[in-house]
């Protein structure tokens, strides 16, 4: 195919068909001017449930598929291993004797089963009839104001359009092909899947049937002689999915046959996707007890195919763009649009500036969680939603030692706050699959998960009992981590509904289960034991590795903000003031923070050395980020101990570690630093093996390279770039708290703070210039500011003295419901 230079992207609006330029019409692109070669070189496509990844080849087009609930397996077996419980007294007193090695064998024998494994659906194969000899005007791009995918070329005088999305209202794929002149257009699609699968016909549709494996070991796991295991239909484990396909055209000739989809001499064709699996819930057998996907897949279908394409598109785009349009960042100009993306990422790598590519990587973040977690019990996964591995890394799972978690960092600033329900749905199920778990391994109340889950909401502790490095798979913190988003949403949202049915019986169960973990050490101070810091190893006094001891630091600051917010819940609700008040009993024992000999935010009950000083994990900063235990403002030692350990970490990692970095550096209020990451984690990436220390970076389609992809970097970092425009975890609107040099004027709209606040701000010359405050609910609204502001009308703005006047001015503004107050810098 000939290469051909282009200025000017043309593109082919939706609705009117009329041509204008890229930098005119849409600057919020990612654009190619060559095909994809590689995965992470094609362009998602998502709208909760359905996936895809468009390639954009000439005549040989693959469009990668996947959906949500197309898992392996089947419900959890809730008590997995028997004996469990009985080897807890015996860690315990290995512990406290300070045997490690001892504790870590028999912590070993405590384990239970793996996850599963995310699956993909099935691959869409387009052979076109061009002569790729003769192409040019070459383009792909992904628009993230209508979520769409177009790929556009020229042959022998004929102009071929392709546009994709996924509608969300319709529940299906669209997928048009356009040529400039009649009859031109000449192709055949066909479908195939990786997984057990068979093509029929069905009317006019084009049907894959399929069934899931009920057993994919990880990808890490390579002891079993058959890692990929499927039962018979009727059985209990192995859903089933299908697939179908149907063409429409005004003129030309459709044949749909067992191969594929085949068209001749036609101008204008729409292809509608559906895709559904037989997943009927995480307590439900997928294949005996399993949703009829064949009559989901087919009235989904049949539905979309009665509506004019004009009528699918707007229905698609404009149920996208309530969400995607709430949230406007503008950092630099547009000028470098023209060059196509990678070639931007490339330039900026090697230091070149292109603010407007960060503010595209954050919106392109908030259009990735709009894409990927729309799907009732399936929230955003290591992956989001696409994933072309039959045995993916780390199984695609749900990895709640961060990963997860970090998904849904931005959820709720970047105002996407609808798109945390999947991950309310899977805590509600944990704490059902939790609650066993808490009893059968440790003989406690409440509900505990650890490590990883999956669909099916498991909550053992991962390793196959005893496989597994208790390092990672015994860490028993997972639940009350995931709690801290139940508290959060009341925060924002303030909706006591769903504090009351949703938030609060979860947290409380948690509590429970931390209530009965935690047990006084020899000073009566109350510890966890076993504790580890995920993934770390320690050194000992004596020269001894190991990874299980007490009271980890990251432990002990999960629980502080678990017991904090479950006594603030039972206070808004005027309820359980007598287990509130063993909570806090509690809290006053609970092991402090300590600051090491190095200065350092101590990690570990004593002050050992680590095993490798530059960790990715910083699970110990847990406190200043995500919890607000620990701040600049009200906790200035143990912030400065924290900069410490951020220094002797270090500012490499793979993707998601350098992203957590960029929150912290934002936390303790240093901008610069938090950019210098950001630009790192935005270096460009091509294919490589993992580097724990100095991987990361991102791909040409800005997918985060772990390496490989996972996409809680993406997530990870545009909540970090949030971080430095504005913060609210102190009760406080925090203003422009961490604002780098290089972004000195900028304006952003619609991100969201605590206590029901809408904020828009303009700065200039590192200066805020005005911001206007939008209140959901009547109160008082608590305003630092980095110079001082006055009220733009009838605001009683009043100023509030402040024993750390360094970090801005703070100010008081009364509030009404559904009022705006735009307030604007005093010049002097």
């Amino acid at each position: 195919m000939k290469q051909i230079k282009i200025g000017l992207l043309s593109v082919l609006l939706l609705t009117t068909g009329t041509v204008r330029s890229q930098r005119r019409e849409a600057p919020l692109k990612l654009w190619y001017n060559t095909p994809a070669k590689e995965w992470t070189q094609a362009l998602p496509l998502g709208n909760g449930r359905l996936g895809a990844m468009v390639f954009g080849k000439v005549s040989n087009e693959l469009i990668q598929l996947n959906e949500a609930t197309l898992w392996s397996g089947g419900p959890v077996d809730n008590n997995v291993n028997p004996d469990a419980a009985r080897y807890l007294p015996q860690v315990r007193a290995a512990l406290f004797n300070e045997n490690y090695h001892q504790a870590d064998s028999l912590l070993r024998k405590m384990q239970g089963v793996y996850s599963q494994s995310f699956l993909p659906m099935g691959d869409l194969h387009l052979q076109q009839q061009v002569d790729e000899s003769n192409v040019s005007d070459y383009s792909r791009d992904l628009d993230l104001n209508n979520s769409t995918a177009s790929t556009r070329f020229t042959s022998n005088g004929v102009q071929y359009t392709r546009l994709m999305y996924i509608s969300a209202p319709d529940q299906v794929i669209v997928y048009r092909l356009t040529s400039s002149k009649k009859g031109q257009l000449n192709f055949t699609l066909s479908a195939n899947s990786q997984l057990r699968y068979q093509n029929s016909i069905s009317g006019k549709d084009l049907v894959l049937k399929g069934k899931a494996p009920s057993q994919a070991d990880p990808s890490y796991v390579g002891y079993n002689k058959e890692p990929i295991i499927y039962e018979e239909a009727g059985s209990c484990k192995g859903m089933r999915f299908e697939v179908r396909l149907r063409a429409i055209s005004v003129d030309g000739t459709i044949k749909t046959d067992t191969s594929g989809i085949t068209v001749k001499n036609a101008t204008d064709v729409t292809v509608i996707v559906s895709g559904a699996t037989s997943f009927n819930g995480y307590d439900k057998c997928p294949d005996r007890d399993g949703l009829n996907e064949d009559k989901i897949a087919a009235a989904q279908l049949a539905k979309a195919a009665s509506r004019s394409y004009n009528d699918l598109y707007n229905r698609h785009a404009g149920d996208y763009r309530k969400f995607f349009q709430r949230v406007s960042f503008s950092i630099g100009d547009s000028s470098k649009t023209d060059l196509p993306t990678d070639e931007r990422l490339r330039r900026y790598t090697a230091g070149e500036n292109d603010p407007f590519l960060e503010a595209l990587y954050f919106q392109y973040g908030r259009y990735l969680l709009i894409s990927s977690s729309r799907t009732k019990g399936a929230p955003a996964n290591l992956q989001g939603i696409w994933n072309k591995e039959l045995r993916a890394p780390w199984s695609s799972n749900y990895t709640i030692n961060i990963n997860t978690e970090m998904n849904y960092w931005p959820a709720e600033e970047c105002n996407l706050m609808e798109m945390q329900q999947p991950l309310y749905d899977l805590l509600m199920e944990l704490a059902v699959t939790g609650r066993h778990t808490a009893q059968n391994f440790y003989n406690t109340n409440g509900w505990v998960a650890h490590h990883n889950t999956d669909i099916w909401a498991i909550s053992n502790p991962v390793g196959d009992i005893g496989k597994g490095d208790p390092n990672w798979a015994n860490w028993m913190m997972g639940g009350n981590w995931l709690c801290q988003f139940l508290w959060q949403h009341y925060e924002y949202s303030g909706s006591r509904k769903f504090l009351s049915d949703t938030a609060y019986p979860i947290m409380k169960s948690a509590a429970q289960f931390s209530l009965g973990w935690l047990v006084p050490d020899k000073q009566g101070r109350l510890v966890t034991a076993p504790a580890t810091s995920p993934e770390n190893i320690f050194i000992t006094e004596k020269g001894e590795h190991g990874a299980v001891s007490v009271a980890a630091t990251m432990d002990l600051s999960v629980i502080h903000n678990l017991f904090t917010n479950v006594i603030a819940a039972a206070d808004v609700l005027g309820k359980d003031a007598v287990f509130a008040d063993s909570l806090k009993q509690a809290l006053a024992k609970l092991y402090p923070l300590q600051i090491g000999k190095k200065g350092n935010l101590q990690e570990w009950y004593k002050d050992w050395e680590d095993e490798d000083p530059q960790h990715r994990h910083i699970s110990h900063l847990f406190g200043l980020f995500p919890g607000n235990q620990i701040s600049p403002l009200t906790t200035p030692e143990l912030a400065a101990a924290c900069k410490k350990s951020l220094e002797i970490r270090g500012d490499g990692g793979t993707g998601w570690s350098k992203a957590w970095k960029i929150n912290t550096w934002a936390r303790l209020l240093d901008g610069n630093h938090a950019h210098k990451l950001l630009k790192e984690l935005l270096t460009f990436s091509g294919e490589g093996a993992v580097d724990m220390h100095n991987a990361g970076g991102t791909y040409a389609n800005l997918f985060c390279a772990h390496p490989p992809f996972q996409i809680d970097g993406n997530f990870g970092g545009i909540s970090g770039m949030a971080q430095m425009l504005l913060q609210s975890q102190t009760g406080t609107l925090h203003l422009l708290p961490a604002l780098p040099d290089v972004w000195n004027t900028g304006k952003v709209k619609g991100l969201l703070a605590q206590g029901g606040y809408t904020v828009d701000m303009d700065w200039k010359e590192g200066m805020l210039t005005s911001v206007t405050i939008h209140a959901s609910r009547n109160g008082t609204c608590m305003l630092r500011v980095p110079q001082r502001i006055k009220a733009g009308g009838n605001e009683q703005l009043a100023p509030v003295k402040s024993k750390d006047g360094e970090h801005g001015f703070v100010y008081a503004l009364p509030t009404k419901a559904g009022q705006s107050y735009t307030l604007y810098r005093v010049n002097r």
